[in-house]
């Protein structure tokens, strides 16, 4: 092995271990925990829109797509949605036209919400499409396919192998995520670790934490930040969140709470909870000490995320290193390899490591390709060091 790769790898196995580190979690991380990505969940929406929605459901959905870009998805759809909700909002006769449908805004307003009922379903049960023999699988109340088991093993390998026996001088380790889904927050009860989350309360929680409050207390091994919401949160009378465990009718109700990163989140992100969840992570990122941002399972494709990231390492002074696990170089990280602290940039992928503009160190061999980008991939590099992954 080359010095300067050995140099390198040494460098990322001692950032794996930092003591001020925080994650980024996307829709990757929980793929093989059976929730579908945005094609598929897309699909299966518009699969229970024919069978479960009321009369035009279905072919409201098929003309928005239709008007939308190529490989457009639930979220674009959502977005979407929103847009000519406040449109109608502003118009004399308050209506919106899908082609040869009109819908009144209360009519707009509860067929988003089935639509979000759709999609929050499908993330807790879990569902896995047809793919290359295998067949459909959809998860219901009595039979979910969803697992928690990668979560639990990448949870353990951080606190309880990086962390092992000196996690009372460490800072809780911040969890950042743009998933609907509670496989974190799973894990880290399953293996009596306390977390922060923003809110108080047992299986019914009350959000008691808002824009600009305090930093959670030191006592917790991690604070979970949704920054895009979560399936068990709602949004109650007088503008209150709740978590609320699926079923329960009370407390009562006026929406399920999500947010969705395209064209109408900048708005949405000026209010709590969204509001708060991203003060969180520009408050990181910010941050005057030496600190590592990793991220994992999350394919860029957030602009919004992406300039916080961005304008936080432009600033003068800041100490943040980046871990990119990223399956390839995309053109996001292909531009922050041209950056001015570009030597704080680490981008692990199935190529190799880059470091900065240098790259590909530690390449597989021919014809081959490394997993170490991966979720579980991360699991054992956390638990056996990068030199330890690829040998």
């Amino acid at each position: 092995m080359k010095s300067n790769t050995k140099d390198s790898l040494s460098q990322l196995d001692e950032l794996l271990g930092a003591g001020n580190q925080a994650w980024l979690f996307g829709a990757g991380i929980s793929y093989n925990a059976g929730i579908p990505l945005m094609g598929p969940l897309t699909e299966q929406v518009f699969k229970r829109a024919e069978e479960d929605g009321e009369g035009d459901d279905k072919k409201v959905l098929d003309h928005i797509q239709s008007q939308l870009a190529e490989g457009c998805h639930i979220e674009h759809i959502l977005s979407q949605i929103g847009d000519l909700r406040a449109i109608a909002e502003r118009s004399r006769d308050r209506n919106v036209v899908f082609d040869t449908v009109t819908f009144n805004l209360d009519q707009l307003d509860q067929f988003h919400q089935r639509i979000l009922t759709w999609v929050a379903e499908t993330v807790r049960w879990g569902y896995r499409s047809a793919f290359n023999g295998r067949e459909e699988e959809i998860g219901t109340r009595e039979l979910p396919i969803v697992s928690v088991e990668d979560h639990a093993q990448f949870v353990a390998a951080l606190f309880n192998e990086r962390q092992k026996g000196i996690s009372d001088r460490r800072r809780a380790v911040k969890l950042f995520t743009t998933n609907y889904d509670t496989l974190l927050e799973d894990a880290l009860a399953l293996s009596c670790l306390p977390y922060w989350d923003g809110f108080t309360g047992g299986a019914v929680a009350f959000r008691n934490y808002s824009y600009g409050g305090k930093d959670p207390e030191p006592e917790y091994r991690a604070h979970v930040v949704k920054l895009h919401g979560s399936i068990d949160w709602h949004l109650g009378e007088e503008g209150r969140v709740w978590r609320v465990r699926d079923g329960d009718i009370y407390p009562t109700k006026t929406s399920r709470v999500l947010i969705y990163p395209q064209s109408t989140k900048y708005l949405a992100t000026q209010r709590d909870p969204f509001a708060a969840q991203f003060d969180l992570l520009r408050r990181y990122l910010a941050s005057p000490d030496e600190n590592v941002f990793a991220t994992c399972g999350y394919s860029f494709g957030d602009e919004h995320i992406n300039q916080e990231i961005e304008m936080s390492m432009e600033r003068p002074g800041n100490k943040t290193t980046i871990l990119a696990f990223s399956k390839t170089l995309n053109p996001t990280l292909e531009t922050w390899r041209r950056s001015a602290w570009k030597k704080r940039l680490y981008i692990i992928t199935e190529d190799g490591l880059y470091v900065g503009d240098e790259g590909p160190l530690a390449a597989p061999g021919e014809g081959s390709k490394r997993d170490w980008w991966t979720f579980q991939g991360v699991t054992q590099m956390l638990i056996n060091g990068p030199e330890g992954k690829i040998l």
